[in-house]
Formats: structure tokens, C-alpha cells, sequence
């Protein structure tokens, strides 16, 4: 049976100052985003019962589920905090905390993700799960025989492609998994950088849909390790990391140029894979004019 201790005094920096009253009609996104985190914290709280967290049974209760102090014991956080918490109250909420209360209310991987979101906190130990390329993708990925395709998640890693995306781009199952990064490429492959026809706007637009991409993975290593490779390898990716510039992603069209059949104009699209629009997306190339679609042709056939 799992002994819990008396609850801890709030750390100092798990106290937070409240902001001012907002009055309803001044209400904005964050507002209605802590009511939202409120709403979703008691929700998980009231569907759990003592037993499942080694809990003795109190007899009967006033109301279902767990109480906001024994939740708080679990998470080893103070009562104070965590009812603030609950009451979509404004304070500051650290990734560790969050880990604890998510632990204390037994989150499966897609309930502790909602929950990192709507606290705004980035999340320290994310899922490195990647059950994203399923057979039916691959499928996808093979019936698009002539048009350019690839698989990227939101830190534009190369997870899939088809063949003719290897015709246009570079065979990237020849390079190391760790660079197998759209970013990467961009900045540090001439091979790669030599298809693109405005090299500049893409390197601009990368690192400004990367840099927006990271506000929820600000504590993910892997997140920090790629863009510390980047600005080691890359002066000209440094300089326009430290702009701070974002940029959402787009359907739009791109120039290449390939060695054999020179110069395309191709419309991308994107098609988001999972629930969440930010995350794993099947981007496809559709010719922009009779010219280009002949071009992927020969690709297609070579």
C-alpha cells in the first residue's frame, strides 16, 4: 500500500503572485485557457477513488473521486497551490510540478500532453513514441508515385518519403538518422541546398515555423540539442535564431531545381497526421503548371 506523507509546504517557487481581478468582459485566451485547465484537473481528479491510488476508503463521500488535498499529497505539492491550480487561478506553474500532478492523477500520454498545453508549461520528459508512419501512411506515401511526399514532425525530422521525393530532394536514407532534418539540410548540406530556387526564403521561413514549433517543446533535450547542433554548425542559422521570428505553416508553392530536368514550381500542402494541428503532417507537391507536371514525370519515370 502506498504511504503518503503530510503535504509539503509550497516551495518558494511553486508560490505565485495573482494577478489583478479581470473582470468578464475583459477576459482574453488565457483566461478561458485556465478555465479550461480547471475544468480538465477536476475532471481527472473526481474520476479517480482511493483505492487506485493506495488510498485507504474513508467510508462514503460528498463527492466522487479523490480530494484536492489527497491529490496534492500525492504530487508533494502544497494544498494552497494545487486548489489555486484547479481554480484556473494565474500562477506560475513549473514542467516538473506538472509532471508530479500528472503522475498523482494517473495521465496516460495523450491526458499529460492536453495538460502541459493548456498550463502553457513546456513539458520535461516528452513522449518519444513515434507511431506516426503506420502501414496505412506508408500506403499513402506509395499510391502518391507522382507527386513529391514526405513525412516531417514539427521539428521537421524526415520521418518518411516516397521515391520520386528522394528523385527531387537527395536520397535521405543514405544520410544519418541524425540528419535527416529539413532545418539541417538547409543550412548545412550544399548537395541539399543546391534544389531549392530561393534558398534564402527557406532558410527564413524554417527557422521561423521551427523557432514558433518550440514554444511548447522549451524543455524537450531534443528540441535544445537540435537547435544547439544548428547554431554551432550554422552562423548564418544563429543570426536568425536570435530574431526571434515565428511563422505559421502554410500550404503555398516552392521553386526546385533538380540536375536532370532543371527548374519546377510545385504547390505544397499540408496534412496534419494526428489530432493536434502542430504535430506530425504528410506534406505533398502538386505541379503549378503543364511544365513542371511534365518535369515530375520524367522524374516519376527515371
Amino acid at each position: 500500500m502506498r504511504t503518503v506523507n503530510p503535504p509539503a509546504a509550497e516551495p518558494a517557487s511553486q508560490l505565485a503572485t495573482l494577478a489583478p481581478p479581470v473582470s468578464r468582459a475583459a477576459a482574453t485566451a488565457p483566461d478561458v485557457r485556465r478555465q479550461e485547465l480547471a475544468a480538465f484537473l477536476r475532471s481527472r481528479r473526481e474520476r479517480i477513488t482511493p483505492e487506485q491510488v493506495g488510498l485507504p476508503s474513508t467510508g462514503r463521500r460528498r463527492t466522487p473521486g479523490l480530494r484536492r488535498e489527497e491529490v496534492a499529497q500525492l504530487a508533494a505539492v502544497g494544498v494552497t497551490w494545487y486548489t489555486w491550480l484547479e481554480q484556473g487561478r494565474d500562477i506560475q506553474v513549473s514542467g516538473q510540478v506538472l509532471d508530479s500532478v500528472s503522475r498523482a492523477l494517473l495521465l496516460d500520454p495523450i491526458e499529460r500532453s492536453h495538460l502541459y498545453i493548456l498550463a502553457g508549461a513546456g513539458d520535461p520528459s516528452p513522449s518519444t513514441d513515434c507511431a506516426l508512419i503506420t502501414p496505412a501512411v506508408r500506403e499513402i506515401l506509395t499510391g502518391l508515385a507522382k507527386f513529391p511526399a514526405w513525412v516531417l514532425n514539427n521539428r521537421y525530422d524526415i520521418l518518411a518519403h516516397n521515391r520520386i521525393c528522394g528523385r527531387l530532394l537527395g536520397e535521405f536514407d543514405e544520410l544519418p538518422p541524425e540528419q535527416r532534418n529539413l532545418v539541417w539540410l538547409l543550412f548545412t548540406e550544399p548537395s541539399f541546398q543546391e534544389r531549392w530556387a530561393d534558398l534564402e526564403a527557406a532558410r527564413a521561413q524554417a527557422t521561423a515555423r521551427l523557432r514558433a514549433a518550440m514554444a511548447d517543446h522549451v524543455a524537450d533535450p531534443a528540441w535544445k540539442a537540435l537547435v544547439a547542433r544548428l547554431r554551432q554548425a550554422s552562423a548564418d542559422f544563429d543570426e536568425r535564431w536570435q530574431r526571434h521570428e515565428v511563422m505559421a505553416r502554410d500550404h503555398g508553392s516552392k521553386g526546385f531545381i533538380h540536375p536532370e530536368v532543371g527548374r519546377l514550381r510545385l504547390d505544397f500542402t499540408n496534412m496534419w497526421l494526428g489530432p493536434r494541428r502542430g504535430g506530425a503532417r504528410l506534406v505533398t507537391y502538386t505541379p503549378s503548371d503543364e511544365e513542371s507536371r511534365a518535369k515530375l514525370a520524367l522524374l516519376a519515370a527515371g
